[in-house]
């Protein structure tokens, strides 16, 4: 911290947020009131935000689902208008505690964060590339809309970053993503060429100033401007984006900042540089109370094409900030040519587990249709969809979804193959109540009644609730039911 920041007299936190955002107020500013509008907005927590996962329910069942669980209809609690998959929460309202944020039936994701994915278009049996994945929310997103099917590459640069983000595509199921950890700036042109790649760049963050309060009195205005570094991470990893997009595919880029300088910018100097090959699209969602981005900043006049860029101010559309811009690239600009694609075969003996498994839980054999199986460590196996392709280069971090541990004895479905196949499980299943699945989730020992045990032999079984799957439990000779689910996940159900 220099001297001259060491000496400021200590401020409200309006009067900080008057000081941080003072460059923009010229920016919104449209109407009388609309910067005191937005300060105020800044000033109020954010609403919690979920979507629904696709595959498992939908938006409508999830919203009645939590107004049952809660007894009665939620203040806040509404769909968004731009969405069809999420829902606002009131803003202490804790997604991740609840038992079907457990069960993989949804996933807690700011709404602004949400909109990226959306405007990147993006459809089954397309090879897409998410440069900046963790926490994961976008990734998990794009692997939904392809399908769960087809290729993800997920990048990022903190390897411990990348347990978290496996951790959410594991809850949600995912079998269609290879994690690849490095500088996105420098992803090796080895591994071809992407129809589509999302750049969710790292940024100043400004705006999430509502959620993180304590920013306000950390970001320096005068340092925005000049922060080559950051700056220049952002080129590089947008200049990547263009080098690994395929001639016709599309490039999002985006930030969580109000700053220009990394936002309207960043892609103003990309677009000069490819002198016509790279087009701006227009980033608009209906239903979404965006703004266009600006054409001129400090006495700078930019092309004209970067009004069809997108802007969320906080006092507009009740989220965080964010900066949206989507580009495509020519059909006649040169692309990469194809890589080499990794060797996923499976080991001679591992698809000799899956007849067992199918038979304990009375799986149908079309239940294996579109996925393969590879064994990536000694613990055990992963599930990946069968036409996931990844390239050799870059070395995966991991691929698919980790299934079924081997190296113990009796070997076990994991909890993330329980979410995955459970609602289909014929035998070895149990339908709890709502009180032993609290204890389930507590990993607390549960006294079934003996109807729901009639059909269970002693020995593993997927624990249900409302027909939805929680995990693993063993189903002991004294029909004492033991629960299975991993501590690391406990948290869940910390609201239970």
């Amino acid at each position: 911290m220099t001297e001259r920041h060491a000496r400021r007299p200590e401020l409200g936190h309006a009067a900080q947020l008057r000081r941080v955002m003072a460059r923009y107020q010229s920016l919104v500013s449209e109407q009388a009131g609309d910067w005191e509008a937005f300060i105020a907005a800044l000033q109020r927590p954010l609403p919690a935000c979920i979507w629904a996962h696709p595959q498992r329910t939908d938006v409508a069942e999830l919203q009645a689902l939590i107004i049952a669980e809660e007894g009665g209809e939620l203040p806040g609690l509404a769909r968004d208008p731009w969405s069809p998959l999420a829902l606002r929460l009131p803003v202490d309202f804790k997604a991740g505690q609840r038992w079907w944020y457990c069960a993989g039936l949804a996933h807690a994701q700011e709404a602004a964060s949400q909109v990226p994915v959306w405007l990147l278009d993006v459809h089954p049996g397309q090879r897409v590339l998410d440069l900046c994945a963790a926490p994961g929310g976008k990734t998990a997103q794009i692997a939904l809309a392809l399908g769960n099917r087809g290729t993800l590459l997920a990048n990022d640069f903190a390897r411990e970053r990348i347990a978290a983000l496996q951790g959410n595509l594991d809850r949600l199921g995912i079998v269609n993503v290879s994690t690849t950890w490095g500088d996105g700036g420098n992803y090796p042109a080895a591994a071809g060429a992407f129809d589509r790649i999302l750049v969710d760049a790292p940024c100043s963050s400004e705006g999430t100033l509502r959620r993180h309060r304590s920013l306000a009195a950390r970001l320096d205005p005068d340092t925005l401007a000049t922060n080559a570094r950051l700056h220049g991470r952002q080129l590089a990893l947008l200049r990547k984006a263009v080098q690994l997009c395929r001639a016709g595919g599309r490039i999002l880029y985006s930030t969580c900042t109000f700053a220009p300088e990394e936002n309207e910018c960043i892609v103003a100097q990309v677009l000069e540089e490819q002198a016509g090959r790279l087009r701006l699209l227009p980033a608009r969602l209906p239903g979404l109370a965006g703004r266009p981005g600006l054409t001129a900043w400090g006495g700078r006049t930019l092309d004209a094409s970067l009004a069809n860029c997108l802007r969320l101010w906080p006092h507009h559309t009740d989220t965080g900030g964010f900066f949206v811009a989507v580009m495509e690239k020519t059909p006649d600009a040169p692309q990469l040519e194809p890589g080499d694609t990794a060797v996923l075969d499976a080991g001679v003996d591992d698809e000799c587990w899956l007849p067992a498994l199918a038979e304990h839980y009375g799986w149908p054999e079309t239940i294996w249709s579109g996925l393969r199986v590879q064994r990536q460590t000694r613990r055990g196996l992963h599930l990946l969809a069968a036409d996931h392709e990844p390239p050799a280069q870059p070395s995966a971090q991991g691929r698919g979804l980790f299934f079924h541990r081997t190296n113990i004895r009796p070997p076990k479905l994991t909890t993330a193959g329980a979410l995955l196949f459970g609602a289909q499980a014929t035998r070895q299943v149990m339908e709890l109540s709502q009180e032993q699945r609290d204890a389930y989730l507590r990993r607390a020992s549960v006294t079934p009644r003996p109807q729901q045990w009639a059909d269970c032999r002693p020995g593993q079984v997927i624990v249900r609730y409302r027909g939805h799957p929680l995990g693993v439990a063993l189903l002991t000779r004294s029909r004492t039911l033991e629960s299975l689910f991993p501590s690391r996940w406990s948290g869940c159900a910390g609201r239970s």
